[in-house]
């Protein structure tokens, strides 16, 4: 009997597939020595979630459908606002020089009470924010989609626009 067991339980463990690739895929960007980590405020745009799934950004109460134009004027920063980060023209091969915003980081922090639905809608449109402006940077230079481009395109736009979210431990109480 305890061979017939024995050998099952081989069988369930040679022929059952287990996923092991869940969660949010996120790249984590370089680590940065402490005496290099400091930031101009004026570089953080700083997203808050409470535990009643209240969104705030820069101390403000915002509806979750602003955060997305609101992400995208930050990262932008057309009008060189001294309010949002600090805008510098760099040169980058195939589409000359831009004004860039290299030291942007968006800082997300949310409460322990927080639903993970409210986080990760959160996420979603910080990302969306990105890909948007990626998708308008390729359209703009080479009249195609984005996610159409050659992978040393996509990487001159991913120069311009690279993902800056920083997730921060949840808190007790925000």
């Amino acid at each position: 009997m305890a061979d017939i067991a024995f050998l099952l339980l081989i069988f369930f463990l040679v022929s059952t597939t287990m996923e092991s690739d869940i969660g949010v895929m996120r790249k984590l960007p370089p680590l940065v020595p402490p005496a290099e980590a400091l930031v101009n405020d004026r570089n953080i745009l700083v997203v808050l979630v409470n535990r009643n799934n209240e969104l705030m950004v820069e101390g403000e109460n915002v509806d979750i459908e602003l955060l997305r134009e609101t992400t995208r004027e930050f990262i932008l920063n057309k009008n060189n606002d001294i309010h949002l980060p600090v805008v510098e023209y760099k040169t980058f091969p195939i589409v000359g020089e831009l004004p860039v915003t290299p030291d942007h980081v968006i800082s997300l922090r949310s409460d322990r009470g927080t639903t993970y639905e409210m986080y990760i809608a959160v996420q979603n449109e910080l990302v969306a924010a990105y890909n948007e402006l990626r998708c308008e940077m390729a359209i703009e230079n080479w009249n195609t989609p984005y996610k159409n481009l050659t992978k040393d395109m996509q990487d001159i736009i991913n120069d311009i626009y690279p993902v800056r979210i920083s997730e921060a431990e949840p808190h007790e109480h925000i």
